[in-house]
């Protein structure tokens, strides 16, 4: 595996436990720990979010010419992903376990979905285009390297 893809599948390796952990606190009824379960999901997708907008995405569209490709296609992701996490965030809020189980069941489909297409597609075409830039992509795409 290229130390790109293992990078960032580790990274939604830990997003996939964390949403498991909010859906064990939901449905166990415990919302003070399915609460902070699901604020550690949103922190840890939105990171890994900002970080492959900032860091990945552009080098790759540098070094294809193009925003056009499965680099658009992953922000719009992003952003449904994004708008997934604020309704959960709202159903925690509420109490609200139907409304949580059955935002997250749509969650785990799409972060599925679009976890393969990186995986698969976009990590390993980057790894190959940018293998000159990869240790300081790398350093980029650490947790902490780009704040809120």
């Amino acid at each position: 595996m290229n130390p790109l893809n293992e990078l960032l599948e580790g990274q939604h390796r830990q997003a996939d436990a964390a949403l498991a952990d909010a859906e064990l606190q939901v449905a166990a009824g415990d919302w003070p720990a399915a609460r902070a379960a699901g604020s550690t999901l949103d922190d840890e997708l939105r990171a890994h979010f900002r970080r492959e907008e900032a860091v990945l995405f552009p080098a790759f569209e540098a070094a294809t010419g193009s925003g056009c490709g499965p680099t658009r296609v992953m922000r719009d992701e992003h952003e449904q992903i994004r708008t997934l996490l604020d309704a959960l965030r709202g159903a925690g809020e509420r109490c609200d376990a139907d409304a949580w189980l059955g935002l997250s069941d749509t969650l785990v489909l799409l972060m599925q979905q679009h976890n393969m297409k990186e995986e698969q597609i976009l990590f390993p075409m980057a790894a190959r285009l940018l293998a000159a830039r990869l240790p300081a992509l790398l350093d980029g795409l650490r947790p902490a390297a780009v704040s809120a």
